[in-house]
């Protein structure tokens, strides 16, 4: 266990993305927490949702740990974030960043090409992409030939999405990108 100390130096990180050309899906969380930048391992605290929804759903034949993350692209996944520098809670976020990391996030997308950016949060992707009225699953927009999806965000502070129908949002997703070959 990592302790105060160790966390609080990993404050303003940036975390690798895990990303490959033409992948099926580019999932994109808000911002990596302290414990991801300090490992350097995205959706790394214990409580996070990510990893036991993405298996749960179909997404990859057993339960990953973060740091076997680079294995997602073996399956067309990868992971990214709306914005790169870590900190301890994503209401630490202006909405600035949010706003010029959708604006990167467009340009990583134009250039991987990816057939969904699954966006892990829906507020985030209301405020990056500016689409007040944006709700879980599939949305109009689009970026380039990408489809976009947004997520129920996997934190454990998100306490009204439970894992199971979690899982369910995922799966629908999976089958949409399944959908399309």
């Amino acid at each position: 266990m990592m302790t105060p100390a160790e966390l609080e130096a990993a404050r303003d990180r940036v975390v690798p993305d895990v990303v490959a050309e033409g992948l099926r899906v580019l999932f994109c969380g808000i911002n990596p927490g302290l414990m991801t930048a300090a490992t350097g391992h995205h959706f790394a605290r214990p409580g996070n949702r990510f990893w036991p929804a993405l298996h749960a759903s179909g997404f990859t034949p057993r339960r990953l740990r973060p740091s076997e993350q680079a294995e997602l692209v073996t399956y067309g996944l990868g992971i990214t974030n709306v914005v790169a520098r870590a900190s301890a809670r994503a209401d630490e976020l202006s909405h600035e960043e949010y706003r010029e990391g959708g604006r990167i996030l467009e340009e990583k997308v134009l250039r991987l090409r990816p057939r969904w950016l699954a966006v892990a949060g829906v507020t985030a992707y209301r405020v990056a992409f500016g689409d007040k009225r944006a709700k879980i699953g599939p949305q109009t927009r689009t970026i380039g030939e990408t489809r976009i999806w947004a997520l129920p965000n996997p934190s454990g502070l998100n306490a009204h999405w439970t894992l199971p129908a979690m899982a369910e949002e995922f799966a629908r997703l999976r089958a949409a990108a399944e959908a399309e070959g």
